[in-house]
């Protein structure tokens, strides 16, 4: 749709015209249509959401959700967005169901936000998509991963590792933090965690700040052609080093350490002769980072109940951490899992576990080689909705992770409230070093965050996102009881509500906490599934103590006395109880809209909206973009707005910062590049040829961008 009929649509919207739509709140969505092309994100309804600030003027019309074509097409945080060609499962609706269509859900259910309770999907950024998912603060201390060989708890210094120390983070300088991470880790005797320019987690260091260092890194370049099966024709396009094929549908960000580059997909390529790619599998795929070629997958098959715990064709939605030649990662059953980077071309049957599918010849080089597993669901009770994503990391000898517990199909009811949400576990031997439940029965979807580590003022804090909202901060140590929590932050206003299926105006924290400058950073948003709404983008002072939301919900008749937290809204009585401001809240700036032009009224492209991805900060100047395809480009001091734009596509993943560029991916597969500061300038606009869902990054001097099928290297001359 062009811009133009985007925009008339919106007026007609504003007019009062009424649309009408099918509910398909339990109806089998349509299944997903062949991942041909990236869903067009049409336009940016976001402003539909009533958000508790006031409705921008223009944008008052009912929510975007009137317009069925508009569902984009990508795959949800939880639902496979768009089928990839070859393996759909298509069929078989169930209550989250895939994305492909839109169908106006109807709100039934109280449970997800803003009201369509679409099939919910993981995420992620992760995307997060991260589902996805994930940045070091900005300037990010080196690696800090420790190395698993000296068992020592979390390092003080967990900072990024790859390029720039965090800006007045804890961090030690990039150089430092490798060092230390280097000398630790019984499993990599002796072999660096990871070189100084690779890019061995989410975010590159615990910090969770997507900014590595690189030089020459191309504004521009040509993707190349492929031919009719897929398959990239070697030599075309311009400053393309290799392309590899990954699955049909891709949201896991890539990571590169110690001459490899993982990334989290399905089963769509099939590289395995024993999981043809008909097979629907959850694949962690390990390629030679100088030539792209495939050296071995790690398979997940689906569970047997199906897409409440295990979501078809999503694949793997997270990404791993590595330390010298040990990988750790969370597949989409729900189990915690230490890798050996060299899989089975060693020869070698790394132990504890033994229990690798090694009679098929041909395949055994290329199967993944297993440490350890540490199974969630069965150990802990887990029940995760749709699949389990969190990108974990580590400081010392303890790995950060998040479960994913959620809701059941019914997107009401929580089968296991009393599972826990967060937990330290001992990278060496997967044992539970200590286990947390915060959330409880507050959980409003599912929990696809990952967790971010650093010392702030003097204290070294892990920040879980809740799948209540809640940003949590543990003192990050490792001890046989559970830690002292230090701060909690409630990241929606007091006045919001969760409605099922996104109409409502509470939201979830899907996107990953990012450190910089001694400040957390952290923005709310929902399931793709639910569609576009108001969103808030927080800064807050970790230093504080105790509850340190920016209001408090408390009791008319008793200001003193604070209702308890509550689950679907923090007030349900206005008559007897009312939100006041915290005298003890720790927020330093919040944005949620600005007057740009100063007329008085908030347009569509003056409103932070919805987004699943990760905060990018550099040089104090913040980038967003939100799932209604505006890109925020921010003053991370005030949280003033320097300038936005509009991709007229929804954005899954987060930007990338490197060499005086910013980059951004969106569904309709293109990836925009703009200069790298206040004033807004586009470099580039390149077509990818394929949706895009997760983030860029840069290792090495090299930029890897991963669209719905293919890993692209790309790299200046």
């Amino acid at each position: 749709m062009t811009r133009i009929l985007k925009r008339a649509f919106a007026l007609l919207l504003m007019a009062g015209v009424s649309l009408s739509f099918t509910s398909c709140t339990e109806a089998p969505k349509a299944p997903p249509a062949k991942p041909a092309e990236p869903a067009k994100k049409t336009e940016p309804a976001a402003k539909t959401e009533p958000e508790k600030k006031a409705e921008p003027a223009k944008k008052a019309e009912p929510e975007k959700k009137a317009e069925p074509e508009k569902k984009i097409e990508g795959p949800k945080l939880d639902a496979p967005k768009s089928e990839p060609a070859k393996e759909a499962p298509k069929a078989e609706p169930k209550k989250d169901e895939p994305k492909a269509e839109m169908k106006k859900e109807e709100p039934k259910k109280t449970e997800a936000p803003k009201t369509e309770p679409k099939k919910e999907e993981p995420k992620p950024e992760p995307k997060k998509e991260e589902p996805k998912k994930t940045d070091a603060p900005k300037s990010e201390p080196a690696k800090e991963a420790p190395k698993t060989e000296s068992k020592k708890e979390e390092p003080k210094k967990d900072d990024a590792p790859k390029s720039e120390p965090s800006k007045g983070a804890s961090a030690a300088p990039a150089a430092a933090a490798v060092a230390t991470v280097a000398a630790k880790t019984s499993a990599s005797a002796g072999k660096p965690a990871a070189g100084p320019l690779d890019w061995n987690q989410w975010g590159g260091s615990p910090h969770r700040n997507n900014t590595p260092e690189g030089k020459n890194i191309p504004a521009e370049f040509d993707p190349g052609e492929f031919d009719d099966d897929g398959n990239w024709k070697a030599g075309s396009g311009e400053n393309i080093q290799w392309v590899a094929a990954v699955g049909s549908q891709t949201y896991g960000n890539p990571v590169v350490a110690n001459g490899k580059i993982y990334v989290g997909t399905n089963n769509g390529h099939g590289y395995m002769s024993r999981y043809p790619a008909t097979v629907d599998l959850g694949c962690l795929i390990c390629f030679n980072e100088k030539d792209g070629k495939f050296l071995w997958q790690h398979s997940s098959e689906k569970l047997p109940t199906g897409r409440v715990h295990d979501w078809p064709l999503q694949g793997i939605c997270c990404s791993p951490y590595i330390e010298g030649d040990r990988l750790w990662f969370v597949t989409s059953r729900g189990e915690v899992m230490c890798l050996d980077t060299e899989g089975f071309a060693d020869n070698e049957n790394d132990g504890p576990f033994t229990g690798e599918k090694l009679d098929n010849e041909k395949d055994k080089p290329h199967e993944a080689d297993v440490i350890w597993v540490f199974d969630m669901m069965k150990d802990l009770g887990v029940s995760q909705h749709n699949m389990c994503s969190c990108s974990v990391t580590a400081t010392g000898d303890t790995l950060w992770v998040c479960t994913s517990n959620g809701v059941d199909e019914s997107h009401i009811n929580l089968p296991a409230p009393s599972a826990p949400s967060f937990l330290a576990i001992d990278k060496n031997t997967g044992k539970v070093i200590w286990k947390d439940g915060s959330p409880g029965n507050n959980i409003l979807h599912g929990q696809w965050s990952s967790p971010a580590v650093s010392t702030l003022g003097g204290v070294p804090q892990v920040m879980f996102a809740g799948g209540d909202s809640w940003l949590y901060s543990f003192k990050a140590e490792r001890t046989p009881e559970k830690p002292e929590l230090l701060w909690e932050f409630d990241a929606n206003p007091k006045a919001t509500e969760y409605i099922l299926g996104g109409r409502g105006t509470r939201n979830e924290i899907i996107c990953t906490p990012v450190i910089y400058d001694n400040k957390v950073f952290i923005a709310v948003g929902q399931d793709p599934e639910h569609g576009e709404g108001v969103g808030h983008l927080w800064c807050i002072d970790p230093t504080k103590r105790g509850d340190v939301s920016a209001e408090l919900a408390v009791e008319v008749a008793d200001r003193n006395k604070k209702v308890p937290k509550r689950r679907l809204k923090a007030i349900e009585n206005p008559m007897a109880e009312t939100p006041v401001s915290n005298p003890n809240s720790a927020v330093v700036w919040h944005y949620s809209e600005f007057d740009q032009n100063a007329d008085g009224k908030i347009d569509f492209e003056e409103t932070m909206h919805r987004t699943i991805g990760t905060p990018t900060i550099k040089d104090d100047i913040l980038y967003i973009p939100d799932f209604s395809g505006l890109v925020h480009c921010v003053d991370a001091k005030t949280g003033k707005p320097y300038w936005t734009h509009d991709l007229f596509a929804a954005t899954w993943g987060s930007a990338l910062i490197v060499d005086g560029k910013v980059y951004v991916g969106d569904e309709e597969g293109k990836l925009t590049v703009f200069k790298h500061g206040k004033e807004k300038e586009i470099l580039a606009e390149i077509d990818m040829k394929n949706s895009i869902y997760s983030s860029p990054i840069v290792a090495n001097n090299t930029l890897y961008v991963v669209n719905k099928t293919h890993l692209f290297s790309i790299k200046g001359k």
